[in-house]
This record gives structure tokens, sequence and C-alpha cells, in this order.
């Protein structure tokens, strides 16, 4: 599930005049790892507090592919809210790295949205592509892209590409932004040059 979907309203702090203005959900541009405050309202207010309307009747989403196998595993057929949250924590705690242990700027690509004529054409050259609908189009998994480049468990520089998920970058000791910024671009050029897809990149560059 989506937070946009359970975000109520957003209270955010203006840096130039230091005023307090509440955004309610319309207001906010929500989209996928998107929202107002990355776009026409970029670098202006800092975000202090969320309010989320959460519904007291219990609705179960178990369509993400991991998930679905995580409770198949278990022999979960209908699963409680505590074993969903439990079952979630274990794939990301086995695919992100931990940050007392290792720096990382979390996920960094975004996953792409392609078209369906776009998504068909990929399909041909390879079948086993992993992609997800969105709306009338599709999202590709950008770590299944990064990883069929080659780029999972390689380093450049004092940077590496995390062996357990493509889509983490992680400090290998004493690295400075413009490596980040190096692997990112040679990443980017090789799933471009393979694919035809651009991807975006999740973390902002100040």
């Amino acid at each position: 599930v989506e937070a946009k979907d359970t975000i109520k309203y957003v209270v955010a702090y203006e840096i130039a005049t230091g005023n307090r203005r509440v955004f309610y959900n319309n207001e906010c541009h929500f989209g996928y790892r998107n929202s107002i405050f990355k776009n026409e309202l970029k670098n202006q207010y800092i975000v202090m507090a969320v309010g989320f309307s959460l519904s007291k009747t219990m609705t179960i989403t178990t369509n993400y592919s991991a998930l679905s196998s995580k409770l198949s595993e278990r022999n979960i057929t209908t699963p409680t809210p505590m074993q969903i949250a439990e079952c979630i924590a274990e794939i990301r705690s086995s695919k992100l790295p931990d940050p007392k242990v290792l720096g990382s700027a979390g996920s960094f690509f975004k996953n792409p949205i392609v078209t369906y004529s776009h998504l068909e054409m990929l399909k041909e050259s390879y079948p086993a592509i992993v992609f997800y609908p969105a709306g009338e189009h599709y999202k590709l998994a950008a770590g299944w892209l990064i990883e069929q480049c080659g780029w999972k468990g390689r380093s450049l520089g004092r940077v590496g590409v995390y062996d357990k998920q493509a889509l983490v970058l992680f400090n290998k000791g004493g690295c400075n932004g413009h490596e980040v910024i190096n692997i990112a671009n040679a990443i980017e050029a090789d799933v471009e040059s393979k694919f035809g897809v651009k991807l975006e990149r999740e973390a902002i560059i100040i």
C-alpha cells in the first residue's frame, strides 16, 4: 500500500518566512514516490508532521509478490495484520543493509514507468522482465534492470551496489558525493543503453 492513500494532511515549515502551513492530501499532489515538496515547492518547505486517517476496518493487501511468497512459505492463508507486519519486516531486512552496520542512501532509484507498447517490446527480448501494473502504464523493477546490467555486488571506487538489492548504493568507507554521482551515472547509462529506459533517482542531490 502507499502512504498517500492514508495521509490526511501535512504540516510544513516555510523556510523563507518561518510560517507553518497545513497542506491537505489533495494539495500535496502525491504520486509514485513524489509530491509537491519535490517539484513546485522544492527546497521551500520542511515537513514537520503528517496526519494519517486510518480505517478501523481491517483490509488485507497481499498482492505484492515478495509478501505473498513469504506468506506461502509460512503456510499462512488468512494473515493477521501482525503476521503481515512481521513478514514485511523480514523482507526488508533481507534486502536492505542495517544502517547501524553499513551507511547507504536506501533505495537510490525509482522504478521506471513505461507504456504498454514499450513493455511488450522489452518482453520480446527479456521474457523474465519484472513489472507491475501502474494505472494505464507499467512499472518496471529498477533493481532487476540494474542487476541485468551486471551491477549487483559491483563497486566503483569507494561506492558499492548492495549484493542483496541492486537499488541500494552504499558507502564502502570514506566515499564522497562525487563518487556516488559517478556510479549513479554509470548505472543509468548502462540501463538506458540495454533497455532504452531512463532511471530516475529517488535520492535528492543537494
